[in-house]
């Protein structure tokens, strides 16, 4: 008589050292697991409910302005602090973690239209609309001492906006010209123009890095190379460009908030149309900031509200509000790509989540493994309509709702004129002309 006995190999089962994967027997035979797909399913749909349930990207806000912000600028290699602006003159120095304002003082009479680290970090420049441009010792100053600028310049033009060469000490200003300038002297070593009356933007190219570009008053968006005598190119749009970002990973492409309530996104190899045109605004698009992997960007606009667009995509992902932020003055995307800073004309700066239902804190490995399950699931059935239904939605304010049902109205209507006017006409009269191709007038050399 024979008796059946379970016996295991030891090799099957044990790990030589801890650092070693748990083999887990499972046999992979679809015939064995015949509702494997229906009990993912349910997974997914669950998993995309919570995510919505636990959707809070409301973190705190920084309170202190007694005037509207206008500008942020990061710390290039801190995390935890942040500069900002106000339309009194004043700067604040923030420290993040604690929320709390670590300095002030006023720095221009008028408007603070611009701030940037130098290269090493130990100063930082202002503009404003003093014509002034003024740099700050970085570290606070000892018990006793006011707070003095180490270096002021007077500006013959009128100062709009500053932006830094990441290596070199070189910054460059926008106003009614575009100005090179050097931290070690108080005249300009570069004087770039283009036949137009003010810039007010401008923006140094983090990978290539003597290539920076600027927005025009002409609706143009104009780039330069700091080794040539002259701008290179201009592109210009049907209305304003507001602002623009490089993208930190595409030394060749850039993104414009425009005034007509999208976003551009444009590749300098090819400039007479954009490669993508990312709508959702309701109202123009004041500001534009990329994330540090370089796969999505963050815009704020008059209509109260921040949305997080990806690169690839014609439209958002989400969409940040709250009943008392006003206009969209700036916004920013922290350098470890966790949250998102704005600013705002009712004198707050608010932190937000870029992940609007991320756990913060360290997460326990059971934690992290159940995490990503749920991502390749909810990936894996995205396109199904119910998943997709219950991910895409989102509560919008009523003035949001409203404007874009009227958009959505005159949209309708244009494609409906234009499809009359085809058919009621010879062949070839009224020629299609693609969404990406209505927006810019002319490309320059």
């Amino acid at each position: 008589m024979k008796v059946k006995v379970i016996s295991r190999n030891p090799d099957e089962y044990l790990r030589e050292t801890k650092h070693d994967i748990h083999k887990v027997p499972r046999n992979y035979d679809p015939d064995l697991h015949p509702l494997q797909s229906a009990r993912e399913y349910v997974r997914a749909l669950n998993a995309t409910k919570l995510e919505r349930v636990f959707a809070k990207p409301f973190i705190g806000n920084l309170d202190g302005h007694r005037d509207g912000v206008s500008s942020l600028t990061k710390h290039p290699k801190r995390l935890s602090v942040l500069l900002s602006g106000a339309f009194d003159g004043e700067i604040r120095v923030w420290d993040l973690p604690s929320r709390d304002c670590i300095r002030e003082f006023t720095a221009h009479n008028g408007i603070v239209r611009g701030i940037s680290y130098t290269t090493q970090c130990d100063h930082f420049i202002t503009v404003g609309d003093d014509k002034t441009i003024k740099t700050w010792k970085a570290s606070k100053p000892q018990y006793g001492e006011e707070e003095e600028p180490v270096n002021t310049v007077l500006s013959k033009t009128v100062l709009t906006g500053i932006s830094h060469h990441k290596d070199k000490g070189h910054f460059a200003t926008s106003g009614e010209v575009c100005q090179i300038w050097d931290e070690t002297r108080n005249e300009p070593i570069k004087t770039f123009s283009w036949g137009v009356d003010s810039l007010h933007d401008i923006c140094f190219n983090p990978i290539e890095m003597n290539t920076l570009a600027t927005c025009a008053s002409d609706r143009s968006v104009i780039l330069y190379d700091m080794r040539e005598s002259e701008p290179l190119r201009k592109v210009v749009m049907k209305l304003r460009t507001n602002k623009m970002a490089w993208n930190p990973m595409e030394a060749y492409s850039f993104t414009c908030a425009n005034e007509d309530y999208n976003l551009y996104t444009f590749d300098t190899r090819n400039l007479k149309q954009p490669v993508n045109v990312h709508m959702d605004h309701v109202s123009a698009v004041t500001y534009v900031d990329y994330s540090p992997t370089g796969k999505e960007f963050v815009s704020g606009s008059y209509d109260k509200s921040i949305r997080i667009f990806e690169v690839d995509k014609g439209h958002s992902r989400e969409i940040y509000h709250t009943k008392r932020m006003q206009r969209l003055t700036c916004v920013q995307w922290t350098l470890d790509s966790k949250y998102i800073l704005s600013g705002s004309d009712e004198m707050n700066i608010r932190i937000w989540k870029a992940r609007a239902s991320e756990k913060l804190g360290p997460l326990k490995p059971r934690e992290k493994t159940a995490l990503h399950y749920s991502e390749a699931l909810k990936e894996k059935y995205a396109s199904h309509p119910q998943i997709k239904r219950i991910s895409r939605h989102r509560n919008v304010p009523k003035h949001i709702f409203n404007a874009q049902r009227e958009l959505r109205t005159i949209k309708d209507k244009d494609k409906r004129r234009e499809a009359n006017r085809r058919a009621h006409t010879k062949p070839g009269e009224v020629p299609y002309v693609p969404e990406r191709q209505k927006h810019v007038l002319k490309d320059q050399k």
